[in-house]
């Protein structure tokens, strides 16, 4: 069984409520089970124009790889209505993989640690909130990763 992190953030909508559906949605996976989820932070969108995000991470363990983990996340994501239109667009839901135990994952469409993470408070305030100890785990996978 993996620990791994996911981000997870809306802003289109009912941001809190498409947030619950996901959450929802992902607890409906075998293989998956949510054992903590991060206050939710409410953010201006980086690097892109539209709507204020609402933000958070969520603590899961997992038998799936970190592809199968993927592909899930992204079931998730279009049964919530999610259309990929382009980069950075605004979001109905965004779920990504952070962090999966301590592993380091560079596929052309799977990247673990996840490559921006680093640079978003979004993303390291929350886990940090749930898992004060993991400092020096993120050092060790920020090295690691490159």
């Amino acid at each position: 069984m993996a620990t791994a992190y996911l981000g997870i953030g809306s802003n289109l909508g009912d941001r809190a409520q498409n947030i619950e559906k996901a959450i929802d949605c992902l607890k409906t996976y075998q293989g998956i089970t949510i054992s903590k989820v991060s206050s939710l932070k409410e953010t201006k969108p980086q690097n892109a124009v539209g709507p204020d995000y609402l933000n958070g991470v969520i603590k899961i363990e997992t038998i799936n790889s970190p592809r199968d983990l993927l592909n899930k996340l992204r079931q998730c994501e279009e049964s919530l209505g999610r259309r990929r239109t382009f980069r950075n667009a605004p979001r109905i839901i965004d779920l990504d993989i952070l962090l999966y135990d301590e592993e380091v994952v560079d596929e052309p469409d799977l990247k673990i640690p996840h490559p921006r993470m680093f640079e978003r408070d979004f993303v390291i305030g929350p886990l940090l909130e749930m898992e004060p100890q993991i400092k020096k785990t993120l050092r060790t996978l920020r090295e690691k990763a490159g």
